[in-house]
């Protein structure tokens, strides 16, 4: 009887809360072929591409098979030249909210006015041109705040750093509690703003709708500049004297957490704050995207086409490459999440299982939006920080022994010759 009143308060809740923004806006569907456009010529479809112009049905079949060439070939499509001008900028922290609720309006206007007055403390910022273009300058300066660790709190051990990706729609200072939490275990972090997300989001949306909308070809875009974009992350922490790293992502961001931890062996911390295997589900059945199904619908697609459309960028067509290398891995989901369904989650832990990846599981006993609230926020805070200290605390001693390792095969090598 008390379960089934806790689950109906927190379905209410949730749905409140997935509800509440306005500012939600239905786009019909657009293939987005021109998106994708050094791909096309890559993987040789251009002439494909180019036939199913004036045809639906032609552009489905042709945006399923660039799908196709994207996972046969992902180390090329993710693959990127590395930044030549990485640089540290400091400015005052500015929001950049998504939604216009009056408290997040005066919220805002608050730290307008403190930037105003000089009297809001800069930040520093890690800035540089992703190799990944769009037709948007401001999308392709990327943008990462910058949180090292005190350096007492990093002595006597490698040096660590964890890369944050938060929420789709997140505002610049979601996150950024958790950053400060790591630098406590003398972990440094940078949170990266996500693809047409807040400084990087285009003046023509209120809202990161170019991240995920019904253009598909965009949508697959800002994946793969995502991805793109925390490797190259990964060459600036190097190039600073860190030896080993981590990310979180959440929701959206574990989207990208996961192909970017699957294509760089860099990464051996990994935790995935509500993760899912599908990208095309995920958008079909959750709630908070229930805007950008209306699109596909009225355009006759179903959740299956939309599966393989967007298999590109979605976490099942990497599992195999994720699993070949040894990673120590957090899985989050919620028991009543109404925006990435808790069997999309399941489904992760079993092929998690299935592969022997070194993997924790943890469920909250509440929603997607509701991780947010009080208390859940807390405890979720504190799986993922006890996770992210104990897995890099593993990590450096296996590092010893690998060196070891190492030095004995390379010893052997000797010999033999």
């Amino acid at each position: 009887m008390l379960r089934e009143l806790y689950s109906r308060w927190m379905y209410s809740w949730e749905t409140a809360l997935t509800t509440r923004d306005e500012n939600r806006v239905v786009r019909p569907l657009e293939w987005g072929f021109e998106w994708l456009d050094d791909f096309i010529d890559a993987a040789g479809l251009r002439g494909t591409v180019e036939s199913a112009d004036l045809d639906g049905d032609a552009a489905e079949r042709a945006m399923m098979a660039l799908n196709e060439a994207i996972v046969g070939n992902s180390a090329a499509f993710f693959g990127y030249q590395r930044p030549s001008d990485f640089r540290l900028e400091e400015r005052a922290p500015q929001l950049f909210p998504t939604n216009v609720r009056p408290e997040t309006l005066r919220r805002d206007a608050l730290l307008k006015r403190l930037m105003a007055e000089g009297k809001l403390k800069k930040a520093k910022f890690l800035r540089f041109t992703s190799p990944v273009r769009t037709p948007y300058p401001e999308n392709d300066q990327v943008n990462a705040r910058w949180y090292p660790a005190p350096d007492e709190r990093m002595r006597g051990k490698p040096r660590q750093a964890m890369l944050v990706m938060p929420q789709w729609n997140a505002d610049a200072f979601s996150h950024n509690s958790l950053c400060s939490l790591f630098n406590r275990f003398g972990i440094s972090a940078l949170r990266l703003s996500k693809p047409f997300h807040d400084i990087r989001r285009p003046a023509e949306i209120e809202r990161s709708d170019y991240a995920v909308s019904a253009n598909i070809g965009r949508t697959i875009t800002a994946g793969r500049q995502a991805v793109v974009d925390v490797r190259c992350c990964l060459d600036w922490l190097e190039s600073q004297g860190y030896e080993q790293f981590g990310i979180l992502g959440t929701s959206l961001g574990s989207c990208y957490a996961f192909i970017a931890s699957a294509h760089d062996v860099r990464l051996r911390v990994n935790a995935f704050n509500h993760a899912s295997m599908a990208f095309g589900d995920v958008v079909w059945t959750g709630q908070s995207t229930r805007h950008i199904r209306a699109g596909f619908a009225q355009a006759g697609l179903t959740q299956e086409r939309l599966h393989r459309l967007w298999s590109g960028i979605s976490p099942f067509s990497y599992m195999e490459r994720f699993a070949e290398h040894a990673k120590k891995v957090l899985t989050i989901h919620a028991r009543y999440d109404l925006t990435f369904l808790p069997k999309y989650s399941e489904q992760v832990i079993e092929n998690f299982r299935a592969r022997g990846v070194d993997f924790v599981s943890r469920v909250l006993p509440c929603g997607h939006y509701t991780t947010g609230e009080f208390p859940y926020k807390f405890i979720d805070g504190w799986y993922i920080g006890s996770f992210v200290h104990g897995a890099f605390r593993d990590v450096a001693r296996e590092q010893p022994r690998a060196a070891e390792a190492g030095a004995e095969a390379e010893k052997a090598e000797m010999v033999e010759r």
